[in-house]
């Protein structure tokens, strides 16, 4: 038997599409408007969030990074910072082996459980998101962006603090999307 279903070959696939698509049209647009990486860390997280929570198996975070790495930089050869997401991805697969995943997405029968659940799966997909834009935005930081650059915008840390709004983005649109889907039905838990 295969570890990864078709389904879960299609969620791999539907986020890391998507992240790599929008990464490629919007990011830019947004990143020459106003100097700030977050538009892709939001994007990324969020689709990073919903795939773990369709297959909750590890190895699909990573391979939502990597593919969507290798897609970016096949449309945009200059994207090297996805490197940094790649790596932001593993530890975010990692990192949710570790937690849980049902910590991270458990659906309880009783209201008051699930509230209970509920913020505990919040508290965990934030956690894991923000740390890993931090991982991203150090790695980006340091390896590809100009340092003069980084000194015009107040130096790595504050370009991290960047990434870090964007994994808060991203977790707060990755937990909504996801309870969205579950309380709708769209998509059985």
């Amino acid at each position: 038997m295969l570890y990864f279903t078709s389904r879960d070959i299609a969620a791999i696939s539907m986020s890391a599409a998507i992240w790599s698509v929008l990464n490629v049209i919007i990011s830019p647009i947004l990143w020459n408007m106003t100097h700030s990486p977050f538009f892709c860390d939001m994007i990324g997280f969020a689709c990073l969030i919903f795939a773990t929570w369709w297959t909750r198996k590890l190895g699909t975070a990573t391979l939502v990074g990597v593919i969507a790495t290798i897609i970016n930089l096949m449309l945009s050869p200059g994207a090297l910072q996805m490197v940094g997401f790649a790596a932001a991805s593993i530890f975010f697969d990692l990192a949710s082996r570790v937690v849980g995943y049902d910590t991270m997405f458990r659906s309880e029968p009783a209201q008051a459980l699930n509230l209970i659940s509920s913020q505990r799966g919040f508290i965990s997909q934030m956690a894991l998101s923000i740390v890993s834009a931090a991982i991203a935005g150090t790695i980006i930081g340091s390896l590809f962006m100009n340092p003069q650059f980084l000194a015009t915008m107040g130096g790595l840390l504050f370009f991290v603090g960047l990434h870090v709004a964007g994994g808060v983005l991203g977790g707060v649109l990755g937990f909504t999307l996801v309870r969205a889907l579950k309380n709708r039905r769209v998509i059985p838990d």
